[in-house]
Protein backbone atom coordinates (compact mmCIF):
# COMPACT_ATOMS: atom_id res chain seq x y z
CA UNK A 1 0.00 0.00 0.00
CA UNK A 2 2.86 2.41 0.88
CA UNK A 3 4.49 1.75 -2.53
CA UNK A 4 1.18 2.40 -4.28
CA UNK A 5 0.85 5.75 -2.54
CA UNK A 6 4.38 6.75 -3.59
CA UNK A 7 3.63 5.85 -7.22
CA UNK A 8 0.36 7.85 -7.16
CA UNK A 9 2.09 10.90 -5.63
CA UNK A 10 4.85 10.78 -8.21
CA UNK A 11 2.25 10.57 -11.00
CA UNK A 12 0.33 13.54 -9.57
CA UNK A 13 3.49 15.64 -9.28
CA UNK A 14 4.42 14.81 -12.86
CA UNK A 15 0.94 15.87 -13.96
CA UNK A 16 1.26 19.19 -12.15
CA UNK A 17 4.62 19.87 -13.82
CA UNK A 18 3.29 19.19 -17.31
CA UNK A 19 0.72 22.03 -17.35
CA UNK A 20 0.85 24.57 -20.15
CA UNK A 21 2.61 27.23 -18.06
CA UNK A 22 5.29 24.84 -16.79
CA UNK A 23 5.84 23.44 -20.28
CA UNK A 24 6.31 26.81 -21.96
CA UNK A 25 9.92 27.43 -22.91
CA UNK A 26 11.01 31.04 -22.41
CA UNK A 27 11.58 33.16 -25.49
CA UNK A 28 15.11 34.40 -24.93
CA UNK A 29 15.56 37.82 -26.48
CA UNK A 30 18.91 39.53 -26.97
CA UNK A 31 18.44 43.19 -26.06
CA UNK A 32 20.42 46.25 -25.02
CA UNK A 33 20.43 46.84 -21.29
CA UNK A 34 20.55 50.64 -21.70
CA UNK A 35 19.71 51.74 -25.23
CA UNK A 36 16.56 53.79 -25.12
CA UNK A 37 14.27 54.34 -26.91
CA UNK A 38 14.73 50.70 -28.01
CA UNK A 39 15.20 48.78 -24.76
CA UNK A 40 16.52 48.84 -21.23
CA UNK A 41 16.44 46.65 -18.14
CA UNK A 42 13.35 48.43 -16.83
CA UNK A 43 11.34 47.50 -19.95
CA UNK A 44 10.83 51.12 -20.99
CA UNK A 45 11.77 50.73 -24.65
CA UNK A 46 9.34 50.19 -27.50
CA UNK A 47 11.24 47.03 -28.48
CA UNK A 48 10.70 45.71 -24.95
CA UNK A 49 6.96 46.10 -25.57
CA UNK A 50 7.18 44.39 -28.93
CA UNK A 51 9.13 41.47 -27.44
CA UNK A 52 6.47 41.05 -24.73
CA UNK A 53 3.71 41.14 -27.35
CA UNK A 54 5.41 38.39 -29.38
CA UNK A 55 6.11 36.29 -26.32
CA UNK A 56 2.53 36.57 -25.10
CA UNK A 57 1.12 35.53 -28.47
CA UNK A 58 3.47 32.54 -28.60
CA UNK A 59 2.61 31.58 -25.02
CA UNK A 60 6.26 31.88 -24.03
CA UNK A 61 7.51 34.12 -21.21
CA UNK A 62 10.17 36.57 -22.38
CA UNK A 63 13.60 36.17 -20.84
CA UNK A 64 16.16 38.83 -21.75
CA UNK A 65 19.82 38.24 -22.46
CA UNK A 66 21.36 41.69 -22.07
CA UNK A 67 24.21 43.21 -24.03
CA UNK A 68 26.17 46.46 -23.67
CA UNK A 69 28.22 46.56 -26.87
CA UNK A 70 26.24 46.19 -30.13
CA UNK A 71 29.23 45.06 -32.16
CA UNK A 72 29.50 41.50 -30.88
CA UNK A 73 26.21 40.29 -29.38
CA UNK A 74 25.09 38.45 -32.52
CA UNK A 75 28.32 36.47 -32.66
CA UNK A 76 28.66 35.96 -28.90
CA UNK A 77 25.04 35.50 -27.88
CA UNK A 78 22.66 34.74 -30.75
CA UNK A 79 25.00 32.47 -32.72
CA UNK A 80 25.99 30.59 -29.56
CA UNK A 81 22.38 29.86 -28.67
CA UNK A 82 22.26 32.09 -25.58
CA UNK A 83 19.21 33.83 -27.01
CA UNK A 84 16.57 32.98 -29.62
CA UNK A 85 15.63 36.29 -31.21
CA UNK A 86 16.66 39.90 -31.71
CA UNK A 87 14.06 42.66 -32.06
CA UNK A 88 14.68 45.51 -34.50
CA UNK A 89 17.26 44.35 -37.05
CA UNK A 90 17.64 45.38 -40.67
CA UNK A 91 15.53 43.22 -42.97
CA UNK A 92 17.77 40.69 -44.76
CA UNK A 93 20.67 41.17 -42.36
CA UNK A 94 23.04 38.46 -43.68
CA UNK A 95 24.16 37.40 -40.21
CA UNK A 96 20.79 35.83 -39.36
CA UNK A 97 17.38 34.87 -40.71
CA UNK A 98 14.98 37.78 -40.60
CA UNK A 99 11.19 37.99 -40.44
CA UNK A 100 9.03 39.91 -42.83
CA UNK A 101 9.47 43.63 -42.07
CA UNK A 102 7.05 44.97 -39.47
CA UNK A 103 7.84 48.62 -40.20
CA UNK A 104 9.86 50.87 -42.46
CA UNK A 105 11.22 54.26 -41.50
CA UNK A 106 13.89 56.75 -42.44
CA UNK A 107 16.50 59.22 -41.30
CA UNK A 108 15.09 62.59 -40.30
CA UNK A 109 16.00 66.23 -39.91
CA UNK A 110 15.07 67.58 -36.47
CA UNK A 111 14.86 71.34 -35.99
CA UNK A 112 12.92 73.91 -34.03
CA UNK A 113 9.53 74.91 -35.39
CA UNK A 114 9.96 78.46 -36.50
CA UNK A 115 8.14 80.51 -39.09
CA UNK A 116 9.57 80.08 -42.56
CA UNK A 117 12.02 77.31 -41.62
CA UNK A 118 11.80 74.11 -43.67
CA UNK A 119 14.58 71.58 -44.15
CA UNK A 120 13.42 69.08 -46.75
CA UNK A 121 16.65 67.80 -48.29
CA UNK A 122 20.44 67.98 -48.13
CA UNK A 123 20.54 70.93 -50.52
CA UNK A 124 18.53 73.12 -48.13
CA UNK A 125 19.86 76.64 -47.53
CA UNK A 126 19.33 76.09 -43.80
CA UNK A 127 22.06 73.42 -43.82
CA UNK A 128 24.52 75.87 -45.34
CA UNK A 129 23.84 78.46 -42.63
CA UNK A 130 23.52 76.18 -39.58
CA UNK A 131 26.31 76.73 -37.07
CA UNK A 132 25.99 73.40 -35.25
CA UNK A 133 24.61 70.15 -36.67
CA UNK A 134 24.16 67.20 -34.29
CA UNK A 135 24.60 63.75 -35.86
CA UNK A 136 26.10 60.34 -35.25
CA UNK A 137 29.22 59.08 -37.05
CA UNK A 138 29.08 56.12 -39.44
CA UNK A 139 25.56 57.01 -40.56
CA UNK A 140 24.18 58.47 -43.80
CA UNK A 141 24.41 61.89 -42.11
CA UNK A 142 28.21 61.71 -42.01
CA UNK A 143 28.41 60.77 -45.69
CA UNK A 144 26.05 63.51 -46.80
CA UNK A 145 27.63 66.20 -44.61
CA UNK A 146 30.95 65.43 -46.29
CA UNK A 147 29.26 65.79 -49.66
CA UNK A 148 27.77 69.21 -48.86
CA UNK A 149 30.97 70.42 -47.22
CA UNK A 150 29.71 70.62 -43.62
CA UNK A 151 31.40 67.63 -41.97
CA UNK A 152 34.85 68.91 -41.03
CA UNK A 153 33.65 72.17 -39.49
CA UNK A 154 31.39 70.07 -37.22
CA UNK A 155 34.10 67.62 -36.13
CA UNK A 156 34.96 69.21 -32.76
CA UNK A 157 31.28 69.65 -31.92
CA UNK A 158 30.70 65.98 -32.77
CA UNK A 159 33.24 64.92 -30.15
CA UNK A 160 31.38 66.89 -27.49
CA UNK A 161 28.25 64.81 -28.11
CA UNK A 162 29.78 61.52 -26.97
CA UNK A 163 27.65 60.24 -24.14
CA UNK A 164 29.43 56.99 -23.24
CA UNK A 165 32.80 55.34 -23.83
CA UNK A 166 33.49 51.70 -22.97
CA UNK A 167 36.74 50.92 -21.17
CA UNK A 168 37.45 48.03 -23.50
CA UNK A 169 37.96 48.48 -27.24
CA UNK A 170 37.01 52.17 -27.03
CA UNK A 171 33.37 51.63 -27.94
CA UNK A 172 31.72 55.06 -28.16
CA UNK A 173 28.00 55.68 -27.79
CA UNK A 174 25.95 58.72 -28.79
CA UNK A 175 22.70 59.27 -26.92
CA UNK A 176 19.85 60.23 -29.29
CA UNK A 177 18.05 62.04 -26.47
CA UNK A 178 21.08 64.29 -25.99
CA UNK A 179 21.19 65.15 -29.69
CA UNK A 180 17.51 66.10 -29.73
CA UNK A 181 17.95 68.13 -26.53
CA UNK A 182 20.78 70.02 -28.22
CA UNK A 183 18.28 71.24 -30.81
CA UNK A 184 15.57 71.91 -28.25
CA UNK A 185 17.88 74.04 -26.13
CA UNK A 186 19.26 75.96 -29.10
CA UNK A 187 22.78 74.54 -28.72
CA UNK A 188 22.40 73.01 -32.18
CA UNK A 189 20.44 74.30 -35.15
CA UNK A 190 19.73 70.86 -36.57
CA UNK A 191 20.03 67.16 -35.77
CA UNK A 192 20.11 64.27 -38.22
CA UNK A 193 18.99 60.97 -36.71
CA UNK A 194 17.31 57.66 -37.49
CA UNK A 195 13.61 58.48 -37.09
CA UNK A 196 12.74 55.75 -34.54
CA UNK A 197 15.69 56.91 -32.42
CA UNK A 198 14.54 60.50 -32.33
CA UNK A 199 10.75 60.16 -32.23
CA UNK A 200 10.19 59.79 -28.47
CA UNK A 201 12.33 62.78 -27.62
CA UNK A 202 10.88 64.99 -30.34
CA UNK A 203 7.38 64.09 -29.17
CA UNK A 204 8.17 64.84 -25.51
CA UNK A 205 10.17 68.02 -26.08
CA UNK A 206 9.03 71.10 -24.16
CA UNK A 207 9.70 73.25 -27.20
CA UNK A 208 7.92 72.39 -30.48
CA UNK A 209 10.25 70.54 -32.84
CA UNK A 210 9.84 69.53 -36.47
CA UNK A 211 10.82 66.03 -37.56
CA UNK A 212 11.00 65.64 -41.33
CA UNK A 213 11.79 62.39 -43.12
CA UNK A 214 14.68 62.77 -45.56
CA UNK A 215 13.82 61.57 -49.08
CA UNK A 216 15.49 58.35 -50.17
CA UNK A 217 17.11 59.63 -53.36
CA UNK A 218 20.44 60.67 -51.89
CA UNK A 219 23.81 59.97 -53.49
CA UNK A 220 27.48 60.50 -52.65
CA UNK A 221 29.74 62.76 -54.68
CA UNK A 222 30.69 59.77 -56.86
CA UNK A 223 27.03 59.06 -57.63
CA UNK A 224 26.65 55.97 -55.41
CA UNK A 225 23.33 55.89 -53.58
CA UNK A 226 23.21 56.59 -49.85
CA UNK A 227 20.07 54.85 -48.53
CA UNK A 228 18.07 56.77 -45.94
CA UNK A 229 15.04 54.47 -45.63
CA UNK A 230 15.23 50.98 -44.10
CA UNK A 231 12.86 48.16 -43.23
CA UNK A 232 13.00 46.53 -39.79
CA UNK A 233 12.48 42.88 -38.83
CA UNK A 234 12.92 40.36 -36.03
CA UNK A 235 16.03 38.21 -36.36
CA UNK A 236 16.62 34.59 -35.37
CA UNK A 237 19.57 32.24 -35.68
CA UNK A 238 20.03 30.74 -39.13
CA UNK A 239 18.28 27.39 -39.36
CA UNK A 240 15.57 28.26 -36.82
CA UNK A 241 12.86 28.22 -39.47
CA UNK A 242 10.08 26.99 -37.17
CA UNK A 243 10.60 29.90 -34.79
CA UNK A 244 10.84 32.32 -37.71
CA UNK A 245 7.51 31.02 -39.06
CA UNK A 246 5.92 31.49 -35.63
CA UNK A 247 7.21 35.06 -35.40
CA UNK A 248 5.98 35.86 -38.91
CA UNK A 249 2.57 34.53 -37.93
CA UNK A 250 2.49 36.78 -34.86
CA UNK A 251 3.62 39.84 -36.82
CA UNK A 252 0.80 39.31 -39.29
CA UNK A 253 -1.85 38.55 -36.69
CA UNK A 254 -0.94 41.47 -34.43
CA UNK A 255 -0.08 43.92 -37.21
CA UNK A 256 -2.58 46.56 -36.08
CA UNK A 257 -1.36 46.44 -32.48
CA UNK A 258 2.26 46.70 -33.57
CA UNK A 259 1.48 49.67 -35.77
CA UNK A 260 -0.41 51.33 -32.91
CA UNK A 261 2.58 50.76 -30.62
CA UNK A 262 4.91 52.42 -33.13
CA UNK A 263 2.53 55.33 -33.72
CA UNK A 264 2.24 55.89 -29.98
CA UNK A 265 6.03 56.09 -29.89
CA UNK A 266 5.89 58.69 -32.66
CA UNK A 267 7.92 56.64 -35.14
CA UNK A 268 7.63 58.05 -38.68
CA UNK A 269 6.22 55.15 -40.69
CA UNK A 270 6.77 54.65 -44.41
CA UNK A 271 5.10 52.05 -46.64
CA UNK A 272 6.74 48.67 -45.98
CA UNK A 273 6.37 47.85 -49.67
CA UNK A 274 8.12 51.11 -50.61
CA UNK A 275 9.90 50.89 -53.95
CA UNK A 276 12.27 53.26 -55.70
CA UNK A 277 9.29 54.89 -57.41
CA UNK A 278 7.45 55.25 -54.10
CA UNK A 279 10.55 56.78 -52.53
CA UNK A 280 10.74 59.38 -55.28
CA UNK A 281 7.07 60.19 -54.77
CA UNK A 282 7.69 60.70 -51.05
CA UNK A 283 10.59 62.97 -51.92
CA UNK A 284 8.34 65.09 -54.14
CA UNK A 285 5.79 65.51 -51.39
CA UNK A 286 8.44 66.32 -48.78
CA UNK A 287 6.83 63.95 -46.30
CA UNK A 288 6.93 65.06 -42.68
CA UNK A 289 5.51 63.77 -39.44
Amino acid sequence: MRLTRIVICAWLLAGIGSGPEAAAEPLKVCAAENELPYSNKDGEGFENKLAELIGKELGRPVEYVWWQDPRYFIRDQLDRGLCDAVIGVDTDDPRMSTSKPYYRSGYVFVYRKEKGVKVADWDSDFLKKAERIAFMPDTPAETMLKKVGRYYDQFNYLQSLVGFKARRNQYVRYDPEKLVREVESGSADLAVLWGPQAARYVKNADRPLEMRVIPDHQARSDGEKVPHHYSTSVGVRKGEEALLADINRVLKKREKEIRALLKAEGVPLLPVEETGAAAREIAKKGKST
